[in-house]
């Protein structure tokens, strides 16, 4: 009887062996040459190194190890999609390079096996910040390497004779629906020589310096009103 019991045993635990290097073969993807894994893309004010995400205008070239006959260079349509060589048009705004990658491997291997694929931006939109309000230079800014608002600052121009230093806004957007914004008062900052309060600005950000109370003041009042902006007791 322990014999029987044995041999069925065995039998069961074999069977369970069998099935499920069977549901792993099922399960394996078609384009296991791609082995990327996709990363989140969840936006963050708190991300440090966020990766470049595609966009409308962009263009990367698509390399094919063993088919370099799939080999090809596309734009992003204004609507997010690209056209590509037998598998048409697919939505690739959005993605980083990693998921883009994973995303034409799993396109293109449902009619090729196993492929190879390399992704190269070769266009793209260069990161930058925008500066207003009381700056010298208001405008779009490119923004190279590692750049605090203070820095931002100083590259539009530093401030004018009108800007308020102790609130200045720096604007980032953290998702389609909602921007955070911050106040810094570099006033302080400086004073106190304690920069590493001096936030690091991300591709996109917007710095604004706001206008000071006294520069709201018309150039000419009645004689009457100033008494309203000055203490003639502080004289």
């Amino acid at each position: 009887m322990r014999k029987v019991l044995l041999v069925s045993v065995v039998a069961l635990l074999a069977a369970g062996v069998a099935a499920g290097q069977a549901n792993t073969q099922v399960n394996k993807p078609a384009s296991e040459g791609c082995n990327i894994s996709a990363t989140s893309t969840d936006p963050s004010f708190s991300q440090r190194d966020p990766r470049y995400h595609i966009e409308a205008g962009d263009t990367f070239e698509v390399s094919f190890e063993f088919a370099p006959e799939f080999n090809q260079t596309s734009t992003v349509q204004p609507d997010g999609y690209v056209t590509l060589k037998d598998v048409g048009d697919i939505h690739v705004s959005g993605q980083s390079v990693p998921e883009l990658t994973k995303t034409l491997c799993d396109t293109y291997g449902k009619i090729m096996v196993s492929p190879s694929i390399a992704v190269v931006l070769k266009d793209f939109e260069k990161p930058y910040f925008i500066a207003g309000g009381q700056v010298g230079h208001p405008g779009k800014y490119t923004l190279r390497g590692e750049t605090t608002l203070a820095e931002a600052v100083a590259i539009a121009g530093g401030f004018t004779e009108r800007s308020k230093h102790s609130q200045v806004l720096l604007f980032r957007r953290v998702s389609d629906q909602w921007t955070e914004a911050k106040v810094v008062d570099v006033k302080k900052m400086m004073s106190a020589k304690n920069l590493g309060e001096d936030p690091f600005l991300k591709p996109g950000d917007m710095v604004f310096v706001p206008q000071n109370r006294i520069s709201k003041i018309a150039r000419f009042l009645p004689n009457s009103g100033v008494t309203t902006y000055v203490n003639p007791a502080t004289f």
